[in-house]
């Protein structure tokens, strides 16, 4: 059993689902599709494994069985194309439950024929991957199917200890005292929050909090001008999608998700998990221009990725907390769970009292000639009121939104 460690913060927490959909230059047939995930599942441990647990411990880990994990869905009934409306229709229900991750695995996939393309989606558990080793296993599997390209084993190495991250980025001396009193009120309390307990509180929860989700494009010919005139002003495209976020939604601070595997000697090369970080991006104006706004933001990123210990803060936090703590923070503040430790946690580090904050999830650009189009349906936490998802796909921009 290899053992979850920061990944712990996504096990008890409802809507830690997310997808992407691809479209494929080769037409729909069952074997080949069927040949391909098993490919898949043998370079990649985690697609053939299921939820374990150590009672003595109080440890949760992934048991790698001898067989392919995947749920697999094929839909005979021919689509346009991922624009399709019955490709998100499966994905809400798909996500409309709580999967008992001790009984069924952490990928589930649905396919369609498209004329001379095959439609997948993809329904990710944050466990399995995060959304750039999503993105890997999209690619993977569609050089697979289009050109029969077999993908390479990837041994999975998680990270496992806060051995494994930089030494300047222990926390800082307010967070370690808030992360403290924390285990401390736990350790006086013995609370422990059963899977059972979890997934029946969040079958409740996901019967009443019904999302959104919509989609937009910015082609080819868009892009270019927005990325000319975020040259111009010395800025990325993330940070424009950053402050156009701000500016729409009215709001001082979004949330954005950073990808460190160049950063974590744990990674293999190829693996699934997670290795990624979250920080808040706060800009204070009234300015309404998204290329003078995102110089703004530019500077704020970059003092955080070049500062460890604002960079990987809430890694620190999932890696220092009493794993029990984790384990209660949602249904102490969301699932009636009497857990003063978990509340103080779930409220004041993960904002899961209520859903009013906003993120960004930029998996970057890719040039594809096995894919014709893909995008990126971003999870939506509990603490979130609205999340982007950006992919950028042979020149295409595709921004999905999960809104409550």
């Amino acid at each position: 059993m290899q053992l979850i460690f920061t990944e712990r913060a996504h096990l008890m927490c409802p809507h830690m689902n997310f997808g992407i959909v691809l479209s494929v230059r080769h037409p729909y047939g069952e074997t080949r599709i069927l040949e391909t995930l098993k490919f898949l599942s043998s370079a990649h441990p985690f697609l053939q494994a299921l939820l374990d647990y150590e009672i003595d411990r109080n440890l949760y880990g992934y048991r790698i069985t001898d067989s392919p994990k995947i749920g697999i869905r094929m839909k005979e009934q021919e689509i346009a194309g991922i624009d399709a409306p019955e490709i998100m229709d499966e994905y809400r229900r798909l996500t409309s439950y709580e999967w008992n991750l001790f009984e069924e695995g952490m990928l589930k996939v649905s396919v369609w024929p498209a004329g001379e393309e095959t439609c997948f989606l993809l329904v990710f558990h944050h466990l399995l991957a995060d959304g750039r080793a999503a993105l890997g296993l999209a690619e993977e599997l569609a050089d697979c199917y289009a050109w029969g390209r077999i993908p390479e084993l990837a041994e999975e190495k998680l990270i496992s200890s806060a051995e494994d991250f930089p030494k300047e980025s222990g926390m800082p001396l307010i967070s370690r005292m808030l992360v403290n009193s924390a285990n401390k009120i736990r350790a006086k309390t013995r609370e422990c929050v059963s899977y059972r307990e979890y997934y029946a509180a969040a079958g409740e929860f996901l019967k009443n909090d019904p999302v959104r989700h919509a989609v937009f494009r910015i082609d080819r010919k868009e892009l270019n001008i927005i990325r000319n005139e975020c040259r111009k002003h010395h800025v990325t495209v993330n940070d424009w999608l950053l402050a156009r976020m701000m500016i729409e939604e009215h709001t001082e601070k979004v949330i954005m998700a950073c990808d460190l595997r160049k950063q974590l000697a744990c990674y293999n090369d190829g693996a699934l998990g997670n290795y990624s970080t979250a920080f808040s991006v706060g800009i204070r104006t009234k300015e309404r221009d998204p290329y003078i706004l995102a110089g703004a933001v530019h500077k704020r990123v970059h003092r955080i990725m070049n500062h460890p210990r604002k960079l990987y803060l809430v890694l620190q936090c999932y890696a220092n907390l009493d794993p029990a703590v984790l384990d209660a923070a949602w249904i102490s503040c969301r699932g009636n769970y009497p857990s003063k430790a978990g509340k103080f946690i779930g409220s004041m580090f993960f904002g899961f009292d209520a859903a009013k904050g906003y993120s960004i999830t930029n998996l970057g650009s890719v040039e594809s000639g096995s894919m014709t189009e893909a995008f990126f349906i971003p999870p939506a936490s509990p603490a979130i009121r609205k999340t982007q998802g950006i992919l950028t796909v042979n020149g295409i921009m595709t921004v999905c939104s999960s809104e409550r």
